[in-house]
């Protein structure tokens, strides 16, 4: 285990250094457009994967345009989903401080919300209008659960922030995360959830033997009530798990 811990943690340095001299390079060739952004984060996140030993699988199509609402167990279902398609991200404020990946999320397009805040609500809420509204094929990516969960249950979706997507029309589609351990372990292990810190979990991810995320969409539909559609599609995602991932565990 030690050993594996080490190879990773050092090809992980590896990826991270060449994602940065990518977007260096990014940034020479010209101005950075969200496209780009989002493109760069999808080849970024691939790179991180492969370090980390995460095998991810795709089922359904992944959107072009719109809202994806997506369950939420850990900071990997981030790299999973953007190695998948290029999307701009609605993630907490405190993500802006992390090492490496707060700058990743600044680099990408993320859009930042401090969950505490109505007024940072409504402004994330015009900003995300804003994207939605645009004519590029990259959707916006929310987790309506506010939080990383232990994969028990997927719990309320909150739904003030798909209100922008309800209000103008647009899309809403569903995506379904889950994690296959192999020897039959708990998908719990690899979820980051309650007090533990970002470190320790890395630590243990490092060191887990051999895992696969799997990645499920649903198909798009339109709502005109965020609240039917908080709950339609939080429903739908737990039928997604029920019959994919989980069902294998």
């Amino acid at each position: 285990m030690t050993l594996r811990r080490l190879r990773r943690a050092v090809a992980l340095v590896f990826a991270l250094v060449l994602c940065i001299f990518r977007m260096w390079l990014l940034r020479l060739r010209g101005p950075l457009t969200l496209e780009r952004q989002a493109e760069w984060s999808q080849w970024s996140s691939r790179l991180v994967l492969k370090a980390l030993g995460v095998h991810y699988q795709v089922e359904g199509q992944p959107p072009t345009h719109g809202l994806v609402v997506c369950n939420h167990l850990s900071y990997i279902d981030i790299l999973v989903i953007a190695a998948a398609m290029p999307c701009f991200f609605v993630a907490k404020m405190e993500i802006r401080g992390w090492p490496f990946f707060g700058m990743a999320a600044r680099s990408n397009g993320t859009i930042f919300v401090d969950r505490g805040s109505l007024a940072s609500a409504m402004t994330v809420a015009e900003q995300m209008t804003e994207r939605l509204k645009l004519p590029i094929q990259v959707p916006v990516l929310l987790f309506p659960e506010g939080t990383s969960t232990d994969g028990s249950q997927v719990i309320r979706f909150h739904s003030r922030l798909i209100d922008p997507a309800t209000s103008i029309g647009a899309p809403i589609s569903t995506a379904a995360i889950g994690y296959l351990i192999e020897g039959g372990v708990d998908e719990r292990e690899l979820c980051w959830y309650g007090d533990e810190s970002f470190a320790t979990h890395l630590w243990k991810v490092l060191g887990t033997a051999g895992f696969s995320a799997h990645l499920r969409f649903g198909q798009p539909r339109v709502y005109t009530d965020r609240r039917v559609a908080a709950d339609e599609t939080r429903a739908e995602i737990e039928a997604m798990r029920a019959g994919g991932v989980l069902a294998l565990q």
